[in-house]
């Protein structure tokens, strides 16, 4: 058994430059302004399109995350639209096997601090049942159950990875959705830390938030 902490990859280079200026082109096409495009400028303009509300126009770019977190978060993420998702699949994953280590892994609740008595008390249960889940599960796999049977007892604190691609426009959803202080611990821990990195490269479309 093995517990990790969550966290997350950019899938590609964030091109700050490219993506503005791709947005602004679209944008200014709405006006047909396109001769006021120029160094600097399309800071300005989707500055000012996004005071306006008018987010339609950066859909035209996209960013691919690959998010290791648990089973539970990604039961939330999978409810925002637009967006496109890969997971990895407990139906054809056999954790029982060489290439998982012969073991599962857990995402370490992060609500519990293990320095408090009380919530010492509660992580001992969890990671008690966590240890349980696996013995049976790796009987079960024993016994001749296909992965696809076996995974009816896994549990929503499986460690699994998801490549989520969302236009800008459905990040800056997803960022209002999942760092409001009423989200669940989980997805806010990955969302909070994504959300600074995109603020710090790409200021003009998430500083705001």
């Amino acid at each position: 058994m093995k517990v990790i902490e969550p966290y997350y990859v950019i899938e590609e280079e964030i091109d700050a430059q490219k993506i503005m200026k791709t947005i602004e082109r679209a944008g200014r096409t709405c006006y047909k302004s396109e001769q006021n495009i120029a160094d600097g400028s399309a800071e300005k303009f989707i500055t000012n399109i996004l005071k306006r509300g008018h987010e339609s126009v950066i859909e035209h770019e996209k960013i691919t995350v690959r998010f290791i977190c648990d089973r539970g978060v990604t039961h939330e993420m999978v409810r925002h639209r637009i967006a496109s998702y890969s997971q990895e699949s407990t139906r054809y994953c056999n954790y029982a096997n060489d290439k998982f280590g012969n073991e599962l892994t857990f995402i370490d609740p992060c609500f519990w601090d293990k320095n408090d008595p009380e919530d010492k008390a509660k992580y001992d249960i969890w990671e008690k049942a966590m240890q349980n889940i696996e013995k049976e599960y790796n009987e079960l796999i024993a016994l001749g159950a296909k992965p696809e049977e076996a995974r009816s007892i896994l549990p929503n604190s499986l460690k699994t990875e998801i490549v989520v691609t969302m236009n800008m426009r459905s990040w800056r959803h997803f960022f209002r959705m999942r760092t409001a202080p009423n989200a669940h611990p989980q997805i806010r821990q990955v969302a909070n830390a994504l959300l600074e990195e995109f603020k710090e490269k790409l200021p003009v479309l998430f500083g705001d938030l």
